[in-house]
């Protein structure tokens, strides 16, 4: 169900007339701020799982050309 124009005009006189019009831009201000940091911390958090599964992945690179170099090994002194 899409909400009607009367709907959101219904909201936002109930919405002033609970916090009246003095403390609406500070709680505006303060969800602004709050969303910001949200965006933020979201952005942190997938830039450092994609720097860990980098990290992984070389590791797990390095990991198989050691063991495959010791495999060499063996078989030349076989």
């Amino acid at each position: 169900m899409k909400p009607q124009l009367w709907h959101i005009i219904v909201l936002v006189i109930v919405i002033v007339l609970i916090f009246g019009t003095a403390k609406l831009p500070d709680i505006a201000r303060s969800i602004g701020q709050s969303a910001k940091i949200f965006k933020k911390e979201m952005k942190e958090l997938t830039e450092d799982d994609s720097s860990e599964a980098s990290e992984t992945v070389k590791k797990t690179s390095h990991e198989d050309s050691a063991s495959s170099s010791k495999d060499e090994r063996k078989e030349k002194e076989e």
